[in-house]
Formats: structure tokens, sequence, C-alpha cells
């Protein structure tokens, strides 16, 4: 495609022409070193500088280099690993960030030493569905989000409710196997600290491996996750996490939870002769009746303390003939005596405002709804990555911006932060950014980067 105008001097209908020119002057994404500076603000580049050397050789970007590459890339949008070409295009950027972006073959290769085939060699031979143990760079990419929520969090926060649940993530490539609803591709399990909305662990699953498919060994995980200074946690989850040993965990532990019980035949066949039912809310369609049941699983022991289940009846307000018959019954059961019933069923439906809110934000507004590669463990990588990535980018909403982007999400920073246009110029030895954006908005992100320093600073006198 020629830039050079047509015979008339036009090149479109607005009366501009392009023009290829030096561009180390000039950044589109004056904004976007915010992210960077929040990494190095936590210490990030140190702990992966620790954790990450993964190649016998050391290329020309160290593994810290090239995590914070990855993250500043799916921070402005990219999705895919070869969209580091368009960052790269910036020079003022670089110029900013101190040094160049790599090659999306150089991150594909960085990418590449997460996966080891040898994670796979324990496998039973009968068992299709198996969630492999983790390999030695992504146990050290665990260890970088873990420093993150440490020095990311609020200390005064010590109260921790660990919202639990997997999604699913649609992929067309040949190693993809199928979920239960037929799509193929993979199915991870995150837990959020609701309270911080931090993302304190993942674990990353082949399509055919369900969420109720031990989710034990991810929730010890999420936990383990924690910082020291936690002292009270909770937990909630789906119908996937009503798995004994989970439970039985749980309540050892003395964490209060809910969790979506499944309607076996004996649970219903209380529920329908639950003597008394009382509202809990009137929707446009349905009625939504509660009664707590007096239940024991046939796998729980006796010795095990007893567990609190509350019904729910769900009965449409006027017939619909492709609605099944009659009302719809479902469960939650807990081991949390401190709430009413109607309290403990708003409580564990506020789960759906965390961690169904991070699903979509990494899936949609992140990278994590595109996956890179045939390979488990790259794509386990990557997964990983974005929720590094979302987890800096809440430390910088609520650590460093103003309290109006404390629930922005991502497309909203982009737009009014990330993208902040300025010239660059050297006054008395120090680069300086002339940015265009009006006056409250400019002294907002430098706000923010001062607030980034004094992070930085502190952490570095605390050692």
């Amino acid at each position: 495609m020629r830039l050079r105008p047509r015979q008339d001097g036009r090149q479109g209908i607005l009366p501009f022409v392009f023009e290829l020119g030096e561009q180390d002057d000039v950044t589109a994404r004056a904004g976007l070193p915010l992210v960077v500076e929040t990494m190095r603000a936590l210490g990030l580049e140190e702990v992966a500088r620790q954790e990450l050397r993964l190649a016998k050789r050391e290329s020309e970007f160290p593994p810290e280099q090239k995590l914070e590459a990855l993250v500043t890339l799916i921070a402005a949008g990219g999705d895919r690993v070869e969209d580091i070409r368009i960052l790269g295009e910036d020079k003022g950027l670089e110029r900013l960030l101190g040094r160049p972006f790599p090659s999306p073959d150089a991150l594909l290769d960085f990418l590449g030493q997460f996966h080891d085939p040898t994670c796979w060699a324990n496998r039973p031979p009968e068992k299709k569905a198996y969630v492999p143990p983790e390999s030695k760079g992504l146990v050290g990419l665990a260890a970088v989000n873990r420093a993150l929520v440490a020095r990311g969090a609020d200390q005064r926060t010590t109260t921790a409710t660990l919202d639990h649940d997997g999604t699913i993530i649609e992929a067309h490539k040949r190693e993809a196997l199928a979920a239960y609803e037929g799509t193929r591709g993979y199915q991870p399990l995150v837990a959020v600290w609701a309270e911080e909305q931090l993302i304190v662990a993942d674990e990353f699953r082949d399509g055919n491996v369900a969420g109720g498919e031990d989710p034990l060994s991810s929730a010890k995980r999420a936990f383990g996750a924690l910082p020291e200074w936690v002292k009270t946690r909770y937990f909630r989850g789906d119908s996937a996490s009503y798995y004994t040993p989970l439970l039985k965990y749980l309540v050892a532990e003395r964490i209060g939870f809910s969790i979506s019980a499944d309607m076996t035949p004996p649970l219903r066949a209380l529920c329908l002769a639950a003597p008394k039912w009382e509202e809990l809310e009137r929707r446009s369609r349905e009625q939504v009746d509660i009664a707590e049941v007096e239940f024991t699983p046939g796998d729980w022991s006796r010795e095990a303390a007893p567990l609190r289940y509350v019904a729910l009846r769900i009965t449409p307000l006027q017939p619909d003939i492709f609605a099944a018959p009659g009302p719809k019954y479902l469960a939650v059961v807990s081991n949390r005596n401190d709430l009413l019933p109607a309290e403990l069923v708003s409580w564990h439906w506020e789960k759906a405002g965390t961690i169904e809110h991070v699903h979509r934000v990494m899936k949609d507004e992140l990278g994590a709804g595109v996956m890179p590669s045939g390979r488990f463990g790259v794509n386990a990588a990557w997964f990983r990555i974005n929720a590094l990535t979302f987890n800096v980018l809440t430390v910088l909403k609520r650590r460093a911006l103003p309290e109006r982007y404390r629930v922005a999400r991502p497309k909203r920073l982009r737009f009014e932060v990330f993208t902040t246009p300025g010239k660059l110029a050297v006054h008395q030895s120090r680069l300086t950014v002339r940015a265009s954006a009006a006056e409250p908005r400019l002294e907002e992100i430098v706000a923010a980067r001062r607030c980034l320093l004094e992070m930085h600073e502190a952490r570095r006198a605390q050692g």
C-alpha cells in the first residue's frame, strides 16, 4: 500500500495526508509506563530475576524484562504475542521505558520454557481427565504473583474471602480437549481475594477436566498464597466445589464457607417436604423462597461437624410454555452459623460480582481469551501472566490512581490514562514528555507516579 496521495492530492475524505517519519520524539502511550512503574514499585523484577531463570543461556533480554514486556502488552490491549510489534513501533514509548521491546519470537521462546513434557510422565494410563504437576517455570510465576499479592494488598485487610470458580476458554488448537458443554479448549480454576480484588491463585486445566475434579488442590494453593497477616478466612464456590474432601478441609481449618450443593434425590426430597418457606425476594418473573433443611450427605461422617443446608425454591410468577413445570429447587451448604438464612444466601450470591467479573475481564479485556499455542505449559503461562496483569492493574487503581478509577476496567484505563499522547524532548539533561492532556488529568498521572515512587523507595528502605 502506497502512502502517496492520488493525482488530486487526496488520501482520504478528511483534508490531511499520512507520511512516514521518525517516531522517537512522540508517543501515543505516555501513560502506559505506569504499568511498568507499578511492577517495579512492588519489586517484581527482582522476584522474576530469581524465579524465572529457565534458559541455560541468557538471551539479549533477561526474563524479568520479557515478563514486563508481556504484562505491558496485555495491559495495552494486545491479546497475541505478535502484537508486541505494534508496541515496538512506538519508539517514543520504548524511549520512556529505557529499552526496546523483545521480538515476538523472543517472547514465544520465553513462553516455551514453561512447557515441560515430563510433567505428564506419571499420568495413569486409564485417567483421561488429568491435572499435571506444574513445571519449574509455572511455579516461579506463581511465586511472582504471591509477592505481588503480599506487597500490593492493604495490610489493614485482615479478612480474606476467596471466591473460587472455573471458566471455559475456547481454543481451536488440535491439542485442545472438549469441555462438558462440547466446547474445545481449556477450563482453568481461579481464586479471587474478594476484599482486595486480587487473583491469589489459578490452576490451568485441559477442557475435559471438570471443575469438580479435585478442587481441593486449587483451594489449598489459594489459601497458601494469602499473606501472613490475614487472620479470618472465608470461601465461596459453586457446585463444582461440592466435594467432600474440600468440605472436610474447610471445616478442619475453621474456614467459613458457602457452596452450591448438588441437588441429589435425597436432598430434593427434603426440599419438597420442607414445612415452612419464607420469601427471600420477588423478581420480575419469579419468586425466590428459602427454608433450612436438616441434611447429612451419605459420605459425611457422623464425627464431622454438622453442615447447614439452606434450600431455595424458585417459582415462576406466570406460566411459561417453554419452562419446566413447577418450581426449581437449589441449595447452599455452609458451616457458618453467624448469619440468618437470608443473609447467608445473599452473602453467597455476592460471589457472582467478583469471580465472574474477573473471568469476563481476563477473557474479554485482557488476553486470556486467546491461547498462543497448542502446548499446555505455554498456555498455562500465558493465562497466569494475564492474571498477573490483572493484579498489576488492580494495585495501580487501588494504590496510586484517584478513587474514581477504583472499579475502572482495563478499557477505561487505556482510553483515559494509557493512551495519553506526548512529545518527547530533552531539557537540562532530563527526558521530558510534553503531553496534550488536560491539566487535571495530567496531574492525576503525575500524582500516581509519585505514589509509586514512594512505594518503591519505602520497599527498598525496608530491604
